[in-house]
C-alpha cells in the first residue's frame, strides 16, 4: 500500500478529477492508462511527454515495474521514481494498473468488481484509495498527538 501523504492524496484526487472531466483514457496506451494518468499528475508532464519517455519498450506499466532496472537511466525510470517519491512502490504501480489492491477493494464492498480498463472504475478506485490514505494519515497524526500528550 502506498505511504500516506497529503501530496499523494491530492495527486490521486487530481488524477480522478482530470479523468472524470474527459481526459483521454485508453488502458492500452502507456500515457493514458491508469498509471499513465497518475504519472502525468505527479510529473506534470503531458501524455505526449509520458509516451515519449516510455517509447513503447514494454506493453504495460506492470512490465516496467517488474522488468526495468533502476540503474539503466532509461527515462521510464524517472517516471517510476516520481511515483515512488509520492509513496508508491513498484507493487503499488501494478495494483493501480490492474485496480487490484485488496485493501482498496475491501473498502468498496464485497460485491464490487472493478475492470482495469474502465474509466469510471479507475475514478472510483483512485478516490477510494485517496480516502483510505487520508484515513490512515489522520490516524497517524492522532496517534502521534496522543503519544506526545502522554510525555
Amino acid at each position: 500500500m502506498p505511504i500516506p501523504s497529503l501530496k499523494l492524496i491530492s495527486a490521486l484526487r487530481k488524477t480522478a478529477d482530470r479523468v472524470e472531466a474527459g481526459a483521454r483514457y485508453e488502458w492500452g496506451h502507456m500515457a493514458h492508462c491508469n498509471c499513465g494518468h497518475l504519472a502525468q499528475t505527479v510529473t506534470e508532464k503531458s501524455g505526449a511527454q509520458i509516451s515519449h519517455a516510455v517509447k513503447h519498450t514494454l506493453d504495460e506499466w506492470t512490465e516496467h515495474a517488474n522488468d526495468v532496472c533502476a540503474v539503466t537511466g532509461h527515462p521510464v525510470e524517472d517516471l517510476l521514481d516520481a511515483l515512488m517519491e509520492y509513496g508508491f512502490s513498484r507493487q503499488d504501480v501494478q495494483h493501480l494498473e490492474w485496480l487490484s489492491d485488496k485493501r482498496v477493494l475491501r473498502r468498496l464492498g464485497e460485491n464490487i468488481y472493478l475492470e482495469r480498463n474502465q474509466r469510471d472504475d479507475l475514478i472510483t478506485y483512485l478516490r477510494e484509495m485517496a480516502g483510505m490514505l487520508e484515513d490512515e494519515l489522520s490516524s497517524m497524526v492522532l496517534l502521534a498527538a496522543v503519544k506526545s500528550s502522554q510525555m
